[in-house]
């Protein structure tokens, strides 16, 4: 093993990653994408092919992507799923299933072994967290209805991986094998588990206690990386995949007393991993291919964000959720994810996937990737054209033809609209509430308001309310193009009515001001004030 030669490969790619990766963000794309097309063309694959795929590259990108899994898992704890619900995380898991055996019997009917169709469909089954996660960020809707639904399948989805990649695994073997050996990879796994739970749970708080690990910060990343290196390098001793072990590292890790601190101290690693996982995994597609292949690669991609896109909808559609909110969910996460580079390796090696198919499923796979930041974009005016389209406003406001007439009408019962509503009640004005979150409205109920539970971006919503008699109006959702719908219906009812509008930055106000505010208020900006107040008084 040529240790200068791997070095100048990762050194190539990282740098290829940069300058790709910087154009794609100069115009609006995702970084992430840039480094899997940086990779796709330095590959052996590629046009350039500057890097040799056949050496030992491919052991650093498994390590990778096992370390990457640990970062993964360190974010999971009990708290955080029930945090999420357990109705959502629910329907995540029937998205997972549901989409896998639609598209397992799609590639069935045209002709894909049994085998092959189910590792096709656990590949197309996961989204990409990387890309949809940043992208939801980095626009401010990640507090959005439709961004907590994402979330929360995402979440379900990052859960699946190892389960997906054992099934990938074991069906390498004949039809009477494939039972014997989901016994015992089951078998393994939960003996690592235990072995895990123990050195963690035993072993290492009688160390928090004798080295003083709680408070020696270089201590307690050393035993992070001593454990998520020491369970891959198990889970591989015992033919498991490393991602397993390191995953079950990273989870257990997540619930130990320096889980907060570890998941700060390895953020700048991750990122380095990230960049290595997604440039590896473009290494294994070649742009020639997709080029030749254009027509089924093009309608592959289709038909995939079109399977995907109904599960997601239809499920959401089931448990409650407005129209809009749930076309807009469906957009978010109808693309193939980054996770499906390690099921198609896992698939590819153990001989369940051809050679050609697999790339089929990565090419469909950068590609539903690459036009993903810019669907996204346009999410949410989709669903709301997708809500009036169907006739569908899921208003719960009321039949009466008679328009109420309040006072206030303050959209969003989050935080911000609840100080906002704590602070006139005294005042003896009629306050009306909507919001999309029934939560919300049975504590707007409960505090004796008018609530309303309706998408206030619908006109269907507002048309039982006189906005046009009421002197103010509150936006205080966080979503800027949400807002930004509303604050435009609001002022074409009532050109007089003063609107107090939220922007989650302050570059956001000046859009938010377009549209139609009287006053914006930023939370950078409130924040800004908060701390000068504080400094102000701890100087008094």
């Amino acid at each position: 093993m040529d240790i200068w030669q791997i070095l100048a490969d990762i050194v190539i790619l990282l740098g290829g990653a940069v300058l790709v990766g910087g154009i794609f963000a100069r115009i609006g794309q995702s970084p992430l994408v840039g480094y899997l097309i940086a990779g796709m063309f330095l590959g052996g694959g590629g046009s350039l092919g500057i890097i040799d795929t056949s050496k030992e590259i491919d052991v650093v990108a498994e390590l990778g992507v096992a370390l990457l899994l640990f970062s993964l898992g360190l974010e999971f704890s009990p708290a955080r799923l029930r945090q999420v619900g357990f109705k959502v995380l629910l329907a995540g898991a029937f998205q997972v299933v549901a989409t896998l055996l639609l598209c397992a019997s799609g590639a069935w009917l045209v002709g894909a072994p049994p085998t092959t169709a189910v590792a096709i469909g656990a590949m197309v089954a996961l989204s990409s967290t990387a890309v949809v996660l940043r992208t939801l960020t980095d626009s401010g809707e990640l507090d959005s209805t439709y961004g907590r639904n994402t979330l929360a399948v995402l979440l379900v989805q990052d859960l699946a991986v190892v389960p997906l990649a054992m099934l990938v695994s074991v069906m390498a073997g004949d039809s009477e094998s494939v039972g014997l050996n989901i016994l015992t990879l089951l078998g393994l796994g939960l003996g690592l588990m235990v072995a895990l739970y123990i050195i963690l749970n035993v072993v290492a708080r009688y160390l928090l206690g004798l080295l003083t690990l709680q408070h020696n910060r270089e201590l307690a990343v050393l035993l992070a990386v001593v454990v998520g290196l020491g369970s891959a390098w198990a889970a591989h001793a015992i033919k498991l995949s490393p991602a397993l072990g390191a995953f079950l590292a990273g989870m257990f890790l997540g619930s130990s007393p320096f889980a907060h601190q570890l998941r700060a101290d390895v953020s700048s690693f991750r990122i380095v991993l990230l960049t290595i996982f997604f440039g590896a995994a473009g290494m294994v597609a070649d742009p020639v291919w997709m080029v030749t292949h254009i027509g089924p690669l093009l309608a592959a991609t289709v038909a995939v964000f079109a399977v995907k896109g109904l599960v997601v909808f239809g499920l959401f559609r089931l448990l409650g959720q407005p129209t809009a909110a749930s076309a807009t969910t469906a957009i978010c996460l109808a693309q193939v994810g980054e996770f499906s580079f390690v099921l198609g390796a896992v698939a590819l090696t153990s001989g369940v996937l051809p050679k050609e198919t697999h790339q089929l499923i990565v090419s469909v796979t950068i590609l539903s990737l690459l036009v993903t930041p810019l669907m996204l974009r346009h999410a949410g005016q989709f669903g709301i054209w997708i809500a009036r389209w169907t006739g569908r406003t899921d208003s719960a406001i009321g039949d009466s033809q008679t328009k109420s007439r309040y006072d206030v009408v303050v959209f969003g019962f989050g935080p911000a609209g609840r100080e906002t509503v704590a602070a006139m009640q005294s005042d003896s004005r009629s306050i009306a509430v909507i919001d999309l979150n029934r939560q919300n409205i049975e504590t707007a109920r409960a505090m004796g308001l008018s609530a309303y539970l309706g998408d206030g971006t619908q006109p269907d919503v507002l048309e039982h309310i006189s906005l046009a008699t009421a002197p103010l109006v509150f936006v205080t959702i966080p979503d800027k193009r949400a807002a930004i719908l509303i604050i435009s219906q609001v002022r074409s009812e009532s050109t007089a009515a003063h609107i107090i509008a939220r922007a989650r930055s302050d570059r956001d106000m000046k859009a938010l001001e377009q549209a139609g505010a009287n006053t914006v208020i930023s939370d950078e900006h409130s924040a800004a004030l908060a701390f000068r107040n504080a400094v102000k008084d701890l100087s008094a």
